[in-house]
């Protein structure tokens, strides 16, 4: 049994909050971004947050650092976009495996800090290698014209996914967080790169990161964006024997409580929930306090629904201290006990 499971066998985790809105209040310009490395870089990078790892590692090292204080016992990489795929925008696919090295080196410099900041503090801290969706998709097409078009293949998924898997493994990173999934076959294509890249080349003990899988429910349906209920979603990737299954993003706490509620009943393994602060106003800002955050949050944790709890867009140290405080006390969900064949 690794660390991370003995953890959640003894009580709820948290899981920091979002990384996009706490740089945005460093208010960095497209200098910052590029430093003195990528100066001369022929397309615009601000906006490329991933890009922060390499030439702004102290202001990614800091955000950490601020879950860290608010009580976050794992914290994510600043991965979200670091394929080849996604970095494509910004021509910057050379380097995405550097910045899943270098991202994953700013998590563990964070918790290095704090330990020497909080001696006291003898609880393990974890880092999750953030594997995001991808802006493009294998189930969907592009063209509202030629529907049967994909914008890229199975093959090119798991080779981006494979290079960032190497990244944040070699970086340091405890567990796989596959995140934010509006399409599960993207999802299907991380999950087949991780297990063929531990295949190929496992850890010491011949084993595997664990693996977090969180996907997105886009609206009121209880679908992801794919066409898929909850319990469909969660069939499709048990296969991967997970660590923990949940979801983030796209809802608030409020919006999303009747689908933890539902996970909590047909998950074998650990859940987890880090919604929004709330939906976003008409500016596409969160106004949701952290102490309505929390309130919804302790209500799934006394009902026994969760096992990590956090925040994503528009969160903040603030809202994963109000999380962490009201959790604190509660006994974490116990994994049911269900039926694995038709009777």
């Amino acid at each position: 049994m690794s660390l991370i499971h003995e953890e959640l066998e003894k009580r709820i985790l948290v899981i920091d909050g979002a990384m996009g809105t706490m740089i945005q209040r460093h208010k960095l310009e497209e200098a910052d971004y590029r430093g003195e490395r990528f100066k001369d870089w022929h397309l615009d990078v601000k906006g490329n947050n991933d890009l922060l790892s390499i030439t702004k590692p102290d202001v990614i090292v800091g955000i950490h650092l601020l879950y860290l204080e608010a009580g976050a016992d794992i914290v994510e990489t600043n991965t979200f976009s670091s394929t080849v795929i996604a970095q494509a925008d910004y021509d910057m696919q050379a380097i995405a495996y550097e910045m899943n090295v270098a991202s994953a080196q700013c998590s563990r410099k964070a918790i290095e800090q704090y330990k020497i900041l909080h001696p006291e503090d003898t609880k393990p801290k974890f880092v999750a290698g953030a594997i995001g969706p991808l802006n493009k998709t294998l189930s969907l097409s592009p063209d509202v014209n030629n529907p049967g078009y994909r914008a890229v293949t199975f093959d090119e998924v798991v080779a981006a996914y494979t290079e960032q898997i190497k990244g944040l493994a070699e970086g340091g990173v405890d567990v796989l967080l596959v995140e934010t999934i509006f399409d599960t076959l993207n999802a299907k294509a991380a999950i087949f790169a991780i297990k063929q890249f531990f295949r190929n080349a496992p850890l010491g003990d011949g084993g595997e990161l664990p693996i977090m899988i969180s996907g997105t429910i886009t609206d009121a349906s209880g679908r992801t964006l794919s066409g898929q209920t909850l319990e469909a979603f969660y069939i499709s990737v048990k296969h991967a024997n997970p660590l923990s299954i949940g979801l983030n993003c796209a809802l608030g706490a409020q919006e999303m409580r009747g689908h933890i509620e539902e996970l909590s009943g047909i998950a074998s393994c650990y859940t987890s929930s880090y919604p929004n602060a709330g939906l976003p106003n008409a500016m596409g800002e969160y106004d949701e306090q952290p102490h309505q955050t929390a309130h919804f949050i302790e209500e799934w944790a006394q009902n026994g629904w969760v096992n990590i709890v956090g925040g994503c867009c528009g969160t903040t140290p603030d809202h994963i201290k109000h999380i962490a405080d009201h959790v604190r006390t509660i006994e974490p969900r116990r994994l049911p006990v269900l039926e694995s064949e038709l009777v």
